[in-house]
């Protein structure tokens, strides 16, 4: 009897190993293909902060070239805008190697790591793009009459602008944090940077985990 049941034992053992395999293969192919999302808006990305960040050095460049004080506000707001897009761009480069260096036939230990890694410096990339916000609504001030010759129904407007974009700012500082990451607004928000393309992935990678804990 002690025989049977252990010959009837090593062939479930068996089946569940290659259910597993199975499951593995189908699933790191799904996330896989989910990354391929990631990977296409990162290239993108990259394209065009490079031509977004040509663009605003060069009108930089003629703005430093052409000093006025009536630049100043623009000297400052764009060279903070350009500083924060660096970053950005640098963030896309980082992103696409992270992507590119995850094998999905490895351990899955190993892969919901790196998967790991990478969403949350996408999430530390959508915080900082928000530091640009207010500089946005002081870029085209003219710094020979605001704010001295302002009227101050311009200095209310102003201030309430800029308030608002700060308050933004804030909020997006405070708010997206990874305890957050099941909300929707939280999803739509990191989805353009591939924040959802790598949640997506990570719960594929977890059902293997989940699948092999239970065989």
């Amino acid at each position: 009897m002690f025989s049977l049941w252990k010959s009837q034992g090593v062939g479930i053992d068996e089946v569940m190993e290659v259910n597993y395999r199975l499951l593995k293969e189908v699933k790191a192919s799904k996330a896989q293909l989910a990354m391929e999302s990631l990977k296409k808006i990162k290239t993108t990305g990259i394209v065009a902060a490079i031509t977004y960040l040509t663009i605003l050095g060069l009108m930089l460049a003629y703005a430093i070239a052409h000093y006025s004080p009536a630049s100043n506000y623009f000297i400052v707001s764009m060279g903070i805008i350009f500083a924060i897009n660096v970053k950005a761009f640098y963030d896309y480069v980082k992103h696409l190697v992270w992507a590119h260096q995850i094998n999905y036939d490895g351990p899955i230990m190993e892969v919901q790591e790196k998967l790991s890694r990478l969403r949350l410096s996408i999430v530390k990339h959508c915080r900082a793009m928000s530091l640009q916000l207010p500089f946005w609504t002081t870029f085209y001030l003219n710094g020979t009459w605001f704010p001295q010759n302002a009227g101050w129904p311009y200095l209310v407007f102003q201030t309430l602008f800029t308030g608002l974009f700060c308050y933004a700012t804030y909020w997006a500082l405070k708010n997206l944090r990874m305890e957050n990451s099941d909300k929707k607004w939280f999803k739509w928000l990191v989805a353009g940077s591939g924040g959802e393309a790598t949640a997506r992935a990570m719960r594929l990678m977890k059902d293997i985990e989940e699948f092999k804990k239970e065989a």
